[in-house]
């Protein structure tokens, strides 16, 4: 059997797009942003939730945190545990994953409809696919916004994606 490893980078490609996918563009990396901005902090929550082998999961975390993404913050000695959360730099990465989010619910429905809504803190009104409240207009920010299951949530599925900082 023959295994082809994937690059990370995109030698002799002047573009932010790329600079971008070679901190992000592996095909964890965004679930695990996501799941950290769920509240799901834990190395065991997030195995868990997405899925994931442990090892890949244990290489993806360091990534991050070497990226400046997530920080690693220890939550109990002997042994060590550690709990991560996301920096600035991971939060700006919230329009990015609504506008993934949006992109998905128009060009790969699911029957029900969406498994969830993003929805305003303050007003309760949906936020669109930029970020913006439909009922208030405001521009709106990771810590300004939650998630709410939406009617194609299923049950099973529920530790899925939610694309709200809880912190």
């Amino acid at each position: 059997m023959i295994t082809f490893v994937l690059r990370h980078d995109y030698p002799g490609q002047v573009c932010s797009i790329a600079k971008a996918l070679e901190v992000i563009g592996e095909r964890w990396s965004l679930l695990i942003v996501r799941d950290v901005m769920n509240g799901r902090r834990r190395f065991d929550e997030l195995q868990k939730g997405l899925g994931i082998a442990r090892n890949v999961l244990s290489t993806r975390l360091q990534r991050l945190v070497e990226e400046d993404i997530l920080e690693r913050r220890p939550y109990q000695e002997g042994p060590a545990r550690h709990e991560y959360f996301l920096t600035e730099k991971g939060l700006d990465l919230w329009p990015a994953l609504v506008a993934l989010l949006a992109w998905g619910d128009r060009h790969s429905p699911y029957p029900d409809g969406p498994p969830m809504v993003i929805v305003h803190k303050r007003c309760g009104g949906r936020v669109s696919d930029r970020g913006i409240c439909q009922s208030c207009g405001k521009v709106l920010h990771a810590r300004d916004a939650r998630a709410l299951p939406g009617p194609g949530l299923k049950p099973a599925s529920e530790a899925g994606a939610v694309l709200a900082a809880t912190e």
